[in-house]
């Protein structure tokens, strides 16, 4: 119901006909269900792109965010409370906001600040000379220790934060995650750490490193041809390929120290991939579909981008001018360098254009590429091969 109402909203809001018209045909699709329930699926997923691309077309930004956020809650990638509050969508046009939701975290707040500045206005009593830089670190350390909070059982009733054992999981999740090939590394992480013998054995390995980065190896390799089968899936979605993609920062090269753990820097705006570099800038990957979609058309003689690559390019362009807007603000937050962030989108494979040579889709995008500033153009297909290659090097040390 929250989509359907909102499609309504935007369908009233458009101003084009090719737009209206495209809406018109998602909002049907989704009433066309049979007693009285509404249609979803992936059809709607690719309703939704199509009119997200129309609007675009006509440069209807608003509608185009609009619809980018209908098709993330379509997705699963923007919560329902978040969604309905955003757009006014719990009650039909002008109803009064979620008062229970308002109250409750309102509370959380409240309790919230109480508690932290209690233990800011305890540091201060301990380190008088303290500056607010140094406040504020022990804060967010603490902050980071919370999600480790232990409830012993020789105390019932109260609750403590272990320090530092945020900043050790930290380091033992990424020492699984490039080395070890296990289930789940947070998981895994949270329960070495709480284990002192375990995390000891762990950091002492000198003799295993060998063993450990064959493993590594091998793992990525694995991980490589599982991407390589979706990316050449036809009916593989965004949402297939960024769950393949989950975790392997490490395809994109070797001076990215992982992602960032928030994706919403921006309101209306949630990154595909947030990495980070070593020098703490952010790098952002934009995911459109693999297979299924033409590259290049044929121009004058020569081979250029068609349009689903220049509405991928269109939409990482706004993405990087609402982090430079709002740079001052997710530096403060979130620590985030942007003011040197780029963006790589990654689009098609020349599986789906076997008419053109690989050789000449990859020209044509690098050509593209050379003429834009802080957006770079590859393939899933180039990504993949240029990682195996990777991976090769390192296989014959």
């Amino acid at each position: 119901m929250a989509l359907e109402i909102h499609l309504k909203k935007i369908l009233s809001a458009a101003t084009t006909e090719t737009v209206k018209g495209a809406v018109t045909v998602t909002l049907q699709y989704v009433q066309s269900g049979t007693g009285g329930k509404r249609k979803g699926g992936k059809r709607l997923t690719e309703l939704l792109g199509i009119a997200r691309s129309s609007a675009a077309q006509v440069e209807e930004w608003e509608i185009v965010r609009s619809l980018q956020d209908a098709l993330h809650y379509v997705e699963g990638r923007l919560l329902r409370p978040d969604y309905e509050e955003k757009y006014r969508l719990r009650y039909l046009e002008e109803g009064p906001r979620d008062k229970l939701g308002l109250n409750s975290i309102a509370r959380t707040v409240t309790i919230s600040n109480e508690f932290w500045c209690m233990e800011a206005e305890k540091y201060l009593s301990e380190h008088p000379e303290a500056a607010v830089a140094q406040v504020l670190g022990h804060v967010r350390k603490l902050g980071a220790d919370a999600g480790f909070m232990q409830a012993p059982v020789e105390d019932s009733a109260r609750y403590y934060i272990p320090r530092g054992m945020a900043e050790l999981a930290l380091w033992t999740e990424r020492v699984l995650k490039n080395r070890v090939e296990v289930a789940d590394p947070v998981e895994s992480a949270r329960r070495i750490v709480s284990s002192p013998e375990a995390l000891s054995v762990l950091a002492a390995d000198e003799d295993g490193r060998t063993v450990l980065g064959a493993a590594e190896l091998q793992r990525r390799a694995a991980r490589l041809r599982e991407l390589r089968q979706v990316a050449e899936d036809p009916t593989a979605t965004e949402h297939d390929l960024h769950r393949a993609l989950n975790g392997m920062y490490w395809i994109f090269g070797g001076h990215f120290i992982g992602e960032a753990q928030h994706r919403r820097l921006v309101p209306g705006d949630e990154i595909d991939i947030p990495l980070i570099r070593a020098d703490g800038s952010l790098y952002i990957v934009e995911l459109k579909k693999a297979a299924g979609v033409k590259l290049v058309k044929g121009h004058r003689g020569s081979w250029v981008p068609r349009r689903e690559v220049h509405d991928a390019v269109g939409q990482a362009i706004n993405y990087l001018v609402g982090l430079d807007e709002n740079r001052d603000r997710i530096s403060m937050e979130f620590g985030i360098d942007v003011r040197r962030a780029s963006a790589l989108v990654l689009v098609g494979h020349p599986l789906s254009q076997p008419e053109v040579d690989e050789k000449d889709i990859n020209e044509a995008l690098r050509i593209h590429t050379s003429h834009l500033n802080r957006i770079e153009i590859l393939t899933y297909k180039e990504l993949i091969d240029s990682a195996e290659r990777a991976l090769e090097v390192f296989d014959g040390f």
